[in-house]
C-alpha cells in the first residue's frame, strides 16, 4: 500500500471535467485506488464517490493505492493535481 497526501489547488476542486480526468488516469491502473478527505474514502476509479466528496479549492486529500503497479498510480496522481489538469486537456 502507498499514499500520498496533496492539497488541490485547481480553481473549481475536483468537479466535474476535472473530477472526470482524474477517475479516466486512475482507470489506467490496475491497482485499487482510493481517495480521502478526512475521515471519507471513496474508489478514486468512481464518478459519483469522487463527486460526493466535494473536494474544492484548498482542501487537502489522501491518494492511496495497493496492487502491481500502486507506487506508479498514486504518483501520477498526485502529478496530475499537481499540474491543475492542464496536462489532460
Amino acid at each position: 500500500m502507498y499514499s500520498k497526501e496533496i492539497v488541490v489547488q485547481n480553481q473549481v476542486g475536483l468537479h466535474a471535467r476535472p473530477a472526470t480526468f482524474f477517475i479516466q488516469k486512475a482507470n489506467e491502473f490496475k491497482s485499487t485506488v482510493w481517495i480521502s478527505k478526512e475521515e471519507r474514502k471513496v474508489n478514486a476509479k468512481s464518478l459519483l464517490g469522487v463527486l460526493s466528496l466535494g473536494i474544492t479549492r484548498g482542501t487537502q486529500v489522501t491518494i492511496t493505492a495497493d496492487g502491481a503497479d500502486e507506487t506508479e498510480a498514486v504518483d501520477n496522481l498526485v502529478d496530475l493535481i499537481s499540474s491543475n489538469f492542464i496536462d489532460a486537456q
